[in-house]
């Protein structure tokens, strides 16, 4: 009825209402039985069941037991989970390394993650200590060194220092691969460079 892409060699796949995965010779591996499951990464998926998330490997053993009321796939070593309507992080053996205090979060890449305090977007590092002061109105995960976020309606890039890279002006930013980021400004899509040059897609 549903299915999304191979991860670590598996596939979620949904089959009368219920979720589970397959091998790429389409054999089901671990059988439907999950309400949601997520793409594996870093060896463990996120699934749902009665209204909680946990995690499970890839012989379908539940390794972080169902109780979160959600989580983020494993990055960098680390997942976000939600509980009690805040967000924290815990590692792969589903030890709270972060306690939940944060309005909310994304994964954590090349060492820092993206963390919503109040209205605020900053960063923290994996030991929780605020490495870039909330001040953004989002941020998003950092790639190559670089994060694009958003601040006076605009978006930008900023270092790990806090510094901007690319002060903010456009219209929407995403990250950087191969040392080129995509870019809007007005309905025009584009390309920039971590200099700043735009090339604007034709």
């Amino acid at each position: 009825q549903d299915a999304s892409s191979f991860s670590d060699g598996l596939a979620p796949l949904e089959t009368g209402g219920k979720w589970g995965y397959i091998d790429k010779q389409g054999k089901v591996v671990i059988p439907p039985q999950f309400d949601y499951a997520w793409l594996f990464s870093d060896g463990l998926a996120a699934v749902k069941k009665g209204g909680k998330w946990g995690f499970i490997d890839k012989q379908g053993q539940v390794v972080i037991q169902l109780q979160y009321e959600g989580v983020l796939s494993f990055s960098d070593g680390l997942a976000g989970f939600i509980q009690g309507g805040k967000r924290g992080f815990m590692d792969k053996a589903g030890k709270i390394v972060i306690p939940s205090k944060f309005d909310n979060v994304l994964s954590f890449s090349e060492g820092l993650a993206p963390v919503k305090i109040g209205l605020q977007w900053g960063y923290i590092d994996k030991t929780g200590a605020t490495v870039i002061q909330p001040q953004f109105d989002f941020a998003f995960p950092f790639s190559e060194d670089v994060a694009p976020v958003k601040a006076g309606y605009k978006w930008g890039y900023i270092f790990k220092t806090g510094q901007f890279a690319i002060r903010p002006k456009f219209d929407g930013a995403y990250p950087f691969h191969e040392g080129m980021a995509m870019v809007k400004i007005g309905v025009a899509t584009g390309y920039v460079d971590k200099t700043g040059r735009y090339i604007r897609v034709l």
